[in-house]
């Protein structure tokens, strides 16, 4: 992506595993990650010409620009009011049907994606994971929506979470309104590995010596786990592409 536009700093979707929580530090919040948004009402002003006509723009990194907040701000909106006329290969990523309120602007962009983050197709599953989203129901229809609309469309299957995540049922479930895939796995640095161990212990006790033996000794859960879908992928014929990470875990 040339840019990418965060409608507002910090989030409140609740998402365990958040990759985000970085930003905090540059926030000046004392408040944890989750617990504060900051709504830029002026981030509509600031996109121009000179720097968004006929870029790759990305919305949103670092939040979520269909927040509950959204409801009442409206500065997604505004923000692709403006981003019309400019034309940008614009690609979004949510995990709320609210972007369905939008479904007449983005069918205005040539160029334009939208995706939703689907960890689970097992709706309790989700609640525990990332409480303040759209149910997995209402993602399915949202994405199936936006396919009819003619809006291009893509699934971000992740972070995948070892044991739990079926990543295969999240593609047989939506490769009918998807144009592509995205997979990644599950991250643990920046704090991650507190909340997931936490929730370990007092979800799936069972699965937690597992998630240890994964992150914390010398194996090829990822690598395998990869080549699998690779395979699956180019056997059924979708378009996909691959985020995992190796790096090593403290």
């Amino acid at each position: 992506m040339d840019y990418v536009i965060n409608p507002y700093v910090g989030c409140s979707m609740g998402c365990l595993y958040c990759s985000a929580r970085f930003m905090r530090d540059f926030t000046g919040h004392q408040e944890p990650w989750g617990k504060f948004i900051d709504v830029k009402t002026n981030a509509p002003q600031t996109i121009s010409a000179k720097s968004c006509k006929g870029k790759s723009i990305f919305l949103s990194p670092v939040t979520d620009a269909y927040l509950p907040l959204e409801r009442k701000y409206k500065l997604t909106r505004a923000i692709l009011e403006k981003l019309i006329p400019l034309q940008p290969n614009l690609w979004i990523l949510t995990k709320s049907d609210l972007v369905l309120r939008d479904i007449d602007l983005l069918k205005q962009f040539e160029n334009c994606r939208v995706g939703f983050t689907i960890t689970t197709i097992d709706d309790k599953l989700r609640k525990e994971l990332e409480p303040f989203t759209s149910s997995v129901v209402n993602k399915l229809e949202a994405l199936q929506t936006l396919k009819e609309a003619g809006i291009g469309t893509f699934v971000f299957v992740g972070p995948i979470l070892p044991f739990l995540t079926d990543w295969k049922h999240i593609v047989l479930e939506t490769k009918e309104y998807s144009d592509a895939y995205m997979f990644e796995n599950l991250k643990i640095s920046n704090g991650i590995w507190n909340d997931v161990e936490k929730w370990l212990e007092k979800r799936h006790p069972d699965l937690l010596e597992g998630y240890k033996r994964v992150y914390f000794s010398k194996n090829d859960y990822w690598k395998n786990l990869e080549e699998q879908i690779k395979a699956f992928c180019e056997r059924v014929g979708i378009n996909h592409r691959m985020y995992f990470h190796y790096e090593a875990e403290a």
